[in-house]
C-alpha cells in the first residue's frame, strides 16, 4: 500500500479506525498488513510500513484524527466532515477534538488538540445545513452507542 492508497482506504469508508478492531469499522493497520492483528502492529514485520503509512495519513489535509470511537485513533474524511457539523453535538464532545503531533525543537512530541468544531473548515459548516440529522447519521455510519452520549 502506497501513502496515497491509504488516503484513499480513509476517503473510500468516511471513518476508519488506526489499529483497533472495534464495531465492524474498517481498520487502516489491518489493511496494510492484510490481515487481522491480533496484539500490537509494532512488532509485526511490517511495522514500519505501518507505522510510515499512519503517518502519511495523520498528515493528509483531507483527513482529521482524533479520538472519536472510545478514545481510540480514528481518521475522519473531509466528506464526513459536513455530517459532523450537523451531529457533533450528540456525539462525545472530547472524541471530536483534532489531535496533531507536534515535533519540538528538543526533538521531543507534544499531542496538541484543537477543539470541535473550531477544527471544522466553513465549507462544511455551511454544507451541514443542507442535510437532515438521519443523513448525517448514515453519512457517518458510526456505531449507534456513540449517538446521543457527551463526555
Amino acid at each position: 500500500m502506497t501513502p496515497d492508497e491509504a488516503i484513499a482506504f480513509v476517503e473510500e469508508h468516511g471513518i476508519v479506525l488506526e489499529s483497533a478492531s472495534l464495531h465492524a469499522l474498517p481498520c487502516l493497520v489491518e489493511a496494510i498488513a492484510g490481515e487481522t492483528l491480533g496484539g500490537r502492529w509494532w512488532a509485526h514485520p511490517r511495522g514500519r510500513e505501518i507505522f510510515a503509512l499512519t503517518r502519511a495519513v495523520r498528515a493528509s489535509t483531507a483527513i482529521a484524527t482524533c479520538r472519536l470511537v472510545e478514545g481510540r485513533i480514528t481518521f475522519v474524511h473531509a466528506r464526513c466532515w459536513p455530517a459532523l457539523a450537523r451531529i457533533g453535538g450528540g456525539l462525545p464532545g472530547t472524541g471530536l477534538a483534532r489531535i496533531g503531533e507536534i515535533h519540538t525543537a528538543q526533538g521531543r512530541h507534544r499531542v496538541e488538540e484543537r477543539r470541535f468544531p473550531d477544527w471544522l473548515p466553513a465549507q462544511a459548516v455551511a454544507s451541514a445545513r443542507d442535510l437532515t440529522p438521519d443523513e448525517a447519521r448514515a453519512t457517518l455510519a458510526l456505531p449507534s452507542f456513540l449517538y446521543g452520549q457527551r463526555s
